[in-house]
């Protein structure tokens, strides 16, 4: 960081005793910026610890109260960001999941990091008025047919969504690279072999279409059109029904990608019941590498996305936004993580 180089000052003799200390006077002793001063104040990782330390031994031997309330007034925001869950929490898909915990875990690091607060909230609870007065909105999930996503456009905030990167040029979005995740799951089907393949999910989701849209395409160019039955729900119980489902009308399948782990898990649970050995007789790979998915019996090979990571872009991106700087949609990496499935 380039800063004026100074050590710290005697209180400044110009001025009166018991005379307000501005940010300005204290940016003028420590050598520094007054933005340095306050990112410094809020423990902002955009100021170097020795840096930090050195501002607010200064602050504190001049008396310096950093007044939190004054400088949101100034500023007129509220230093808050609302994050907006896109799911309805059920006993077979809960919040604590990696989605949307681990999103959470990195929202919450980079925006405590840079003295927000953050308002977790839901769809169900609406636009609350400490939504409206919020800087800014990470919204995680778009919704079937994007309709959570133009509801929450409607709030008027500046917005960053997590979700399918490609049907949107205009809009913020942060989302894993899920064409390739479903490119991944067909070499892999075809690395073993497997002819009959079997995708599970709903396209409605943009980030399931792009799943499909990896796994149709790498497929064709082998001459192989899998099956594509529609589950509306992400819950074992869904998986299970739809594979009980094609065991009934298209029993042939050998493979099976599933748009999430639960419904992976679902899938399995259901062929063992109907007899057939996993990944014997069929193969199954998920989404998301979940734990659960890692430590269920057989153990699931599934596609990783990093939330932890994500979180943070997201982030990042809607800081940027408020603060009136560029964002740009990102698209992050993925991997398949092979195991006994």
């Amino acid at each position: 960081m380039s800063s004026r180089s100074s050590r710290p000052s005697e209180p400044n003799p110009a001025r009166k005793a018991g005379e307000h200390l501005t940010m300005a006077d204290l940016a003028e002793l420590a050598g520094v910026s007054a933005i340095t001063v306050s990112r410094a104040l809020r423990d902002s990782p955009l100021v170097n610890p020795e840096t930090r330390a050195k501002i607010k031994e200064l602050a504190e031997q001049q008396g310096y109260q950093f007044n939190i309330s004054a400088r949101n007034l100034r500023l007129r925001r509220s230093m808050t960001v609302a994050v907006v869950v896109e799911m309805k929490p059920t006993v077979e898909r809960q919040m604590s999941g990696p989605y949307p915990l681990d999103l959470l875990g990195g929202i919450s690091q980079e925006l405590t990091s840079a003295g927000y607060s953050v308002l977790l909230t839901s769809l169900q609870g609406g636009a609350l008025p400490s939504v409206q007065a919020a800087d800014g909105v990470i919204l995680l999930g778009q919704g079937a047919h994007e309709d959570a996503m133009h509801e929450v456009q409607r709030w008027g905030r500046p917005m960053v969504v997590w979700g399918a990167v490609s049907r949107h040029e205009t809009q913020v979005v942060v989302g894993s690279d899920n064409h390739r995740g479903g490119k991944l799951a067909a070499e892999r089907f075809l690395a073993l072999g497997r002819r009959r393949p079997v995708f599970l999910g709903d396209s409605a989701h943009g980030e399931f279409a792009e799943r499909l849209e990896g796994f149709v395409d790498t497929l064709a160019e082998h001459g192989i059109v899998p099956l594509t039955p529609t589950v509306a729900n992400f819950t074992v119980s869904a998986g299970a029904q739809a594979v009980h489902q094609l065991l009934d009308e298209h029993p042939q399948f050998d493979a099976l990608f599933a748009a999430s782990d639960l419904l992976a898990i679902g899938a399995i649970r259901a062929l063992i019941e109907r007899g057939r050995r996993v990944p014997e007789d069929v193969s199954v790979i998920g989404y998301d590498d979940t734990p659960l998915g890692a430590t269920y019996l057989p153990p699931l090979t599934s596609i990783h996305q990093n939330f932890v990571d994500a979180g943070v872009s997201l982030a990042r991106k809607i800081l940027a936004m408020i603060e009136g700087r560029p964002a740009q949609s990102e698209i992050l990496p993925t991997h398949l993580v092979a195991r006994v499935t």
